[in-house]
């Protein structure tokens, strides 16, 4: 009944709009062969807008023959129409709009002081409804939204995407033009999902890019160089969780820049590799996906906390690993006969399996959510599923294949070695496995390839039986 009241007086200021009758503001807006004139009503303006009121309040307006003249070259008179229209009967259909035009409006209500619920629902409209928009323009749009500071929604947004998935950032040469202060932002995160060393890579490229005349090879540098590298990571050396780098990894890629590290924190470096328990160097803690102690050559707890978002049918790697993940097997250690196998797999519960294909970074495998027993058993599930990381220092690089073939039926056979339908199985040797895409997606896993080593791990959560189904997905297994 409300809604119908206001219906006349919305009616009115839409034909008032339209009509432009006793207008008293031009708005020049745009430039160049883009420019148009825009007639309006300062009673209305100053009252939906604080720019408007304060304008004319300090008669900062130019004024003649009884009109306010506004002169807008930075907002397309396309733009400048939409808000207008807005302003006098509260209308606004984003879906006929495109992103960019949409986070230009975005900017152009900050610019006029419009009502902080409009930019909520332009951000969260740009998140929800252009997400292509956002996501492939990520990096850009961050750039944009970091120099407007109440688009908080926006830059929380692309922050979380980056955080999520790395590998639009880093690695790349858009981190070599990515603002200092962006850049700290990230690093200070708990949940940017990346190797630590990778990050200190990166890092490293990206200060040789802000001082271009800096000599590649720090062993060579001058000593104005080096109070230069010094002034540039001041900020962001800090922000490096050391503790999370290897022995190795430090020797062979920060060392190099050792000067660079305070005296402090290289001896704290060295006492955490040289003396036991030493959880944590400096102020900050692990990140997120670090702070589960993980027994695995093949793996980091940012795979865990992937496979653990999608065993709960999320696409997300999850900020909190709510289960524990077992080391049970691994074939360089235990070797690659099917009785070991079996020996230490069977009746174990949820299982991981994985596998790292030789001469390269990409791993393989697979999830079942149920013990692992007896000869010739037929089990069906629907939570099942094969996955495969093209580059496996990159989690955004892992792809999840849930079983769609509800006709393939699970085999428990000691004989075997695992078997996940004709998609991904192990010939008895171990070490050989094959890919058929059959009863999963196709994750463009190769067809024959041999493995440098692989392991099992034990979860414990709760067992997902499904006897019988009307859709019965079902795994084969050995």
């Amino acid at each position: 009944m409300q809604q119908q009241l206001y219906l006349p007086v919305i009616n009115s200021l839409e034909n008032l709009f339209k009509s432009k009758k006793d207008y008293d503001v031009i708005i020049q807006a745009g430039e160049d062969n883009d420019q148009k004139e825009i007639f309006a009503h300062s009673n209305i303006l100053r009252y939906q807008s604080d720019y408007f009121d304060t304008a004319f309040s300090d008669n900062r307006v130019k004024r003649k023959d009884g009109k306010y003249f506004f002169e807008k070259p930075n907002i397309s008179p396309y733009i400048f129409e939409i808000i207008i229209r807005h302003l006098y009967c509260g209308q606004l259909n984003l879906n006929v709009m495109n992103g960019p035009d949409i986070l230009k409006l975005l900017v152009a209500t900050e610019e006029l002081g419009l009502d902080r619920v409009l930019s909520e629902y332009i951000q969260e409209f740009l998140i929800e409804d252009q997400n292509k928009f956002s996501q492939d323009d990520c990096i850009e749009l961050l750039k944009i939204v970091f120099q407007h500071g109440t688009f908080t929604i926006l830059e929380d947004y692309c922050l979380k995407t980056i955080c999520q998935v790395p590998a639009i950032l880093f690695g790349t040469d858009k981190i070599l033009s990515l603002p200092a202060q962006i850049l700290e932002l990230l690093l200070k995160r708990d949940d940017l999902a990346l190797d630590e060393i990778e990050l200190w890579n990166n890092l490293v490229r990206w200060a040789h890019a802000q001082q271009p005349t800096v000599n590649k090879d720090p062993s060579k540098w001058t000593k104005d160089e080096l109070i230069l590298m010094e002034k540039m990571l001041l900020n962001f050396i800090p922000l490096i969780r050391f503790h999370n780098i290897s022995s190795e990894e430090y020797y062979n890629k920060i060392l190099p820049y050792d000067d660079l590290l305070p005296k402090k924190l290289r001896n704290e470096i060295l006492k955490s590799y040289l003396v036991t328990n030493v959880e944590q160097i400096g102020l900050l803690p692990s990140r997120f996906s670090f702070d589960v102690n993980v027994n695995s050559v093949l793996i980091n707890a940012t795979h865990l906390s992937l496979f653990t978002g999608w065993i709960d049918k999320d696409d997300e790697a999850l900020q909190i690993i709510p289960y524990k993940f077992n080391l049970i097997f691994r074939a360089s250690r235990d070797g690659y006969k099917a009785s070991v196998f079996h020996e230490k797999c069977n009746n174990e519960g949820s299982i991981i399996i994985l596998g790292k294909i030789r001469g390269t970074n990409q791993i393989v495998g697979g999830y079942k959510p149920f013990y692992w027993e007896g000869p010739g058993v037929y089990k069906y599930t629907r939570d099942s599923f094969v996955f495969f990381f093209n580059d496996y220092r990159y989690i955004d690089t892992g792809k999840i294949g849930k079983l769609i073939d509800e006709d393939l039926t699970l085999i428990c056979n000691g004989r075997w070695m695992p078997i996940f339908g004709k998609d991904l199985a192990m010939q008895l040797n171990g070490y050989k496995w094959t890919s058929s895409p059959y009863a999963y997606p196709n994750l463009n896993i190769p067809n024959n390839f041999e493995i440098d080593d692989y392991e099992v791990f034990q979860s414990d959560l709760n067992e997902k039986w499904i006897v019988i189904s009307l859709w019965p997905e079902v795994l084969l297994c050995c």
